[in-house]
């Protein structure tokens, strides 16, 4: 594994010194490139069998890679775990076989490569990486390499790739003919629409001008129309074919719950549902971060914090440790996640309120890559929607980008405040229907819904009859105290005893209150000033509520139940894996051999486990019990490279794994 890192500031040759050649070498070589054959889709499945050891493609992913081998540009959404890194991979392998050269990733984190290049060389790929990572004499050996053809994918920041001296080692191989394929991942970064906007992103619209015939190949886990049609603009890819397959991920549980003790919550999801499991926890605030990890630890669970704010080697270490080690809770700001590639993810939680459904759907999507059950859980009020209605508002960006980010939010709150099924909800804003799914909070426990029109009425009454008594506005605690008939110093400073709500709401609690101000603001008809210390205006969609026009119905608020704990299992002791809770005890036992011998190898070689073998193919392997090498192959995700490097250890492990584990 390489080390160190080719610094930026050493890429400091001069455009002026090659650009002319190298549009020369393009005009000179568009024509051979655009007339390139076609490699036969009998070689994707080959690849497919033998290198990554699968029987069949699943979704679209068998068409996106035909659209490659034909020389074709795509657009590619693919809902996170779909498999859409093997629509780059396979046409990349498949185009080096025919002598078309290396391909290109572009990737935004140097986790995500180095994982993916360490599961490619496990596979028996030719990957690399070229990152701040590595120390010169590396990235001097990778530039090498690059150029005698021995690499088949070179993963690369956009920063790296637009450089002028990364430009000329593409404009090199890219005059012999030995540039196969660009393949941008987490595309979405090129549009301010999207959830995680990365302006080095929009440097890549020079790929089609300087690299022209060259396939290129977008790809990204989530982006609504407008971000779709953002990112064919800004990466030039209008007349590309578009590959959206569906957003739904039916293995995940998505529950929303109203915050009442936020923290406390957390602790009984994690301890009903998810003990000793890999989690991982979304803050809005790095101090938020620290102290949530810090309560986590101090409740017996293993967590670590991820922010922006810490060193680059605690974040570093804290990565690795969530990739490697089994059951640690990662509490982290949105700089923590994408990437990342972990399969066992069990739940993602978030105390904070994402930006938009985008950020939601990306950031929950990291729970069950592995296709088994796994929870979205958040807990959701008011104080979320202030603040993200204060950073919008805050924004120095323009109105129409205020705007479309105002109606991603109600998006959003629409979600969060819905009495009916979550699933269809989120996938109507992506353009999919659906019917109601039976497996988030809603389905499973609809919950009650009750006429809040009279307090709403009550609410906005109050709020304006305080400002018509008084020159100044205040916020939401006074307003619940003048309705609900509370004598205290600011009530009678003000003299709002007198006001004809005053005691009106004497018979509703203030989480009520809450709840019913959480909707109103929710749906714009309460407006929080954070100019004038988070005050409460009304608005002109308030008005058809005062006049009774409008009703207000909102979920009725029940006690959190507790959920029952997962099985655990009698013969190997701790939870069992839940790849593995369909097992017989045998067949248990088998499985615990073999992720302890997964664990050793992956140890030794410093890379995650999952990478050697996912939970799932070892489950499959405790299953069958294969007993020759033919009868392992046989077995999903058990690929030439694995079979040859581990079989033999695989079939002793699994021969001796039943009746003594001691053995390893």
């Amino acid at each position: 594994m390489h080390r160190g890192v080719l610094c930026p500031s050493c890429f400091c040759l001069s455009w002026s010194a090659f650009s002319v050649r190298a549009l020369r070498t393009v005009s000179l070589f568009r024509s051979a490139v655009s007339s390139r054959v076609t490699v036969p889709s009998a070689d994707a499945v080959g690849i497919l069998q033998h290198v990554f050891g699968y029987p069949a493609f699943r979704g679209e992913q068998e068409a996106v890679i035909a659209e490659v081998l034909a020389g074709r540009d795509a657009l590619v959404l693919m809902p996170t775990g779909g498999g859409k890194s093997l629509c780059y991979q396979i046409p990349a392998i498949a185009l080096q076989r025919s002598g078309r050269g290396c391909s290109i990733v572009v990737s935004p984190l140097v986790a995500l490569m180095h994982d993916q290049v360490g599961a490619l060389r496990e596979a028996g790929v030719a990957a690399a990486f070229l990152n701040s990572t590595l120390e010169q004499a590396d990235a001097d050996a990778v530039e090498q390499d690059l150029l005698a053809g021995r690499i088949t994918l070179l993963y690369v920041a956009p920063e790296r790739l637009t450089t002028p001296r990364f430009i000329h080692l593409l404009q090199r191989l890219h005059a012999r003919g030995q540039l196969a394929l660009f393949a941008i991942d987490e595309a979405h970064c090129v549009s301010q629409w999207g959830h995680d906007f990365r302006p080095e992103y929009r440097q890549l619209h020079i790929l089609p001008q300087q690299f022209a015939g060259v396939p290129r190949l977008a790809l990204t886990a989530t982006a609504d129309a407008i971000t779709r049609q953002d990112i064919a603009e800004r990466l030039q890819l209008q007349d590309a074919r578009q590959f959206i397959s569906s957003f739904d991920r039916p293995n995940i549980r998505y529950q929303i719950v109203e915050k009442r003790d936020p923290l406390a919550q957390l602790k009984r999801f994690i301890e009903d549902a998810h003990e000793d499991e890999a989690g991982i926890v979304y803050c809005q605030s790095r101090k938020r971060v620290e102290e949530v990890a810090q309560a986590l630890v101090e409740s017996g669970l293993h967590a670590l914090p991820y922010h922006a704010g810490l060193p680059s080697s605690i974040r570093s270490e804290h990565q690795n440790r969530f990739l490697r080690d089994e059951g640690v809770v990662m509490v982290a700001t949105i700089a923590f996640g994408m990437g990342i590639d972990k399969p066992d993810v069990r739940f993602v939680a978030h105390l904070d309120l994402p930006r938009n459904i985008e950020s939601y759907y990306q950031e929950t999507g990291r729970a069950g890559r592995d296709g088994a059950p796994a929870d979205a859980w958040m807990a959701y009020g008011l104080q979320d929607v202030v603040n993200q209605r204060r950073m919008i508002d805050a924004s120095p960006a323009e109105d129409d980008y205020k705007r479309v980010q105002t109606d991603k939010l109600d998006a959003l709150l629409a979600l969060a405040e819905a009495t009916d099924c979550r699933r269809v909800r989120l996938l109507n804003y992506f353009g999919e229907s659906a019917a109601p799914c039976q497996n988030c909070d809603n389905c499973l426990h609809p919950p009650e819904v009750w006429d809040a029109t009279d307090v709403a009425r009550k609410l906005l009454s109050t709020i304006y009859r305080v400002q018509q008594a008084s020159t100044i506005s205040f916020g939401a605690g006074h307003i619940m105290d003048v309705l609900r008939g509370k004598p205290t110093d600011k009530v009678q400073q003000f003299g709002h005893q007198a006001i004809s709500t005053y005691g009106m709401g004497a018979d509703m609690s203030e989480a009520q209150l809450r709840t019913v101000l959480r909707q109103l603001v929710a749906t714009g008809a309460l407006l929080v000033d954070a100019e004038k210390f988070n005050t409460l205006r009304l608005t002109e969609a308030a008005r058809p509520i005062l006049r009774g026009e409008q009703a207000v119905h909102l979920r009725q608020q029940a006690p959190s139940a507790r959920r029952s704990r997962a099985t655990r299992s009698s013969g190997v002791g701790g939870r069992v894996p839940v790849a593995a809770q369909s097992l017989d005890a045998a067949s248990q036992a088998r499985f615990a051999a073999l992720k302890a011998w997964r664990s050793e190898v992956a140890h030794a070689s410093n890379l995650p486990a999952f990478v050697i073998f996912h939970d799932s193919v070892l489950a499959s392997i405790a299953a069958e019990a294969p007993e020759t090498l033919a009868a392992l192959r046989s077995i999903s995700g058990v690929g030439d490279a694995k079979l040859e490097r581990y079989g033999a250890e695989v079939l002793r492990v699994v021969a001796c794994g039943a009746t003594d584990e001691r053995s390893l």
